[in-house]
């Protein structure tokens, strides 16, 4: 498997928040966050995404706007608009058209989001590799919106699973696109994935996590020598082999401790350390905390908790 569809392998939406949301004139939406990822996308019309702590950005018609974290932002007609209104969790919601779609005027703007609600979702080894704020141009994503969109103006049995896999599709496409761009700033181990050695390497890697892997058995199944594998490795990924599979082995086990009730010591088993001070002393070191610790630290499963 490569690195990135083990990173979106475990996306899931369930029971993801949906507002489509018509606006007239100066207009400024308050979102009070809680969501660890957003997207947001105007169906019509331009709007500006204001951090609380970073610079404005734009979006355009069609243009995706992902969000990540749970902190509150601004999303505006200009960014000198203070907020009018403010969205909370509650907030969101699909209407219903048993009596037809409600009028919306042709000149106003029109924005459609879609929240994940919590732990589970989204894996914490991706939302690591995102930066808090990205905007992908509109291309060739519209039949997925047009079908989001079908959906939230009726009302049909499977309606909630048809919407969350749509969030997921549309999640998925952005992201393929945004790594794949040059002013991304793609994490160096997406960049490296090209590399016919290191790239076999980090397959590997991301097969079999839990097997005892060497740097010398790496570079023998990467068909290099050890010293010019650990070279060629270190120089693409940004650090040696082996730091970089102790930090996907935390990953995956931090992963496991916020989203499952297994032991801490079937974990540490499942993600390569042969008990659960091995796990623990290798947590603290690459986290400051225990195991245990992140596992009571953890975000609850709803929205805004």
């Amino acid at each position: 498997m490569d690195v990135l569809s083990d990173l979106l392998d475990g996306v899931r939406a369930r029971g993801a928040l949906f507002q489509r949301t018509a606006m007239s004139g100066p207009w400024s939406l308050r979102f009070a966050g809680g969501s660890p990822l957003t997207l947001a996308t105007m169906l019509r019309g331009r709007a500006w995404i204001v951090p609380d702590d970073g610079e404005p950005v734009p979006v355009g018609t069609g243009d995706i706007a992902i969000m990540r974290g749970r902190a509150p932002y601004t999303v505006a007609d200009d960014p000198a608009t203070p907020p009018q209104v403010v969205v909370e969790s509650a907030d969101y919601c699909t209407p219903s058209y048993e009596d037809g779609p409600r009028a919306e005027p042709e000149d106003s703007a029109l924005l459609l989001s879609g929240a994940y609600t919590g732990r589970g979702e989204i894996s914490e080894r991706l939302l690591l590799a995102l930066p808090e704020y990205l905007v992908i141009p509109a291309d060739g994503r519209r039949p997925l919106f047009d079908l989001l969109v079908g959906e939230m103006a009726t009302d049909r049995p499977g309606q909630q699973v048809m919407r969350d896999r749509l969030l997921d599709l549309m999640l998925l496409s952005t992201l393929r696109t945004w790594f794949d761009r040059s002013e991304a700033n793609a994490p160096p181990w997406y960049r490296a994935s090209r590399d016919p050695v290191v790239g076999h390497a980090l397959r590997l890697l991301h097969a079999d996590p839990a097997r005892p892997w060497t740097v010398a058995g790496l570079a023998a199944e990467s068909g290099v020598s050890r010293a010019a594998f650990a070279r060629r490795f270190t120089a693409q990924v940004g650090e040696p082999p082996m730091a970089y599979l102790a930090a996907w082995r935390i990953g995956l086990a931090a992963d496991l401790l916020r989203d499952t009730d297994a032991t801490v010591g079937s974990i540490a088993r499942r993600v390569g350390y042969a008990n659960t001070f091995a796990l623990s002393v290798a947590f603290k070191r690459l986290r400051g905390i225990t195991p245990t610790q992140h596992r009571g630290t953890a975000p609850s499963p709803e929205l805004g908790t």
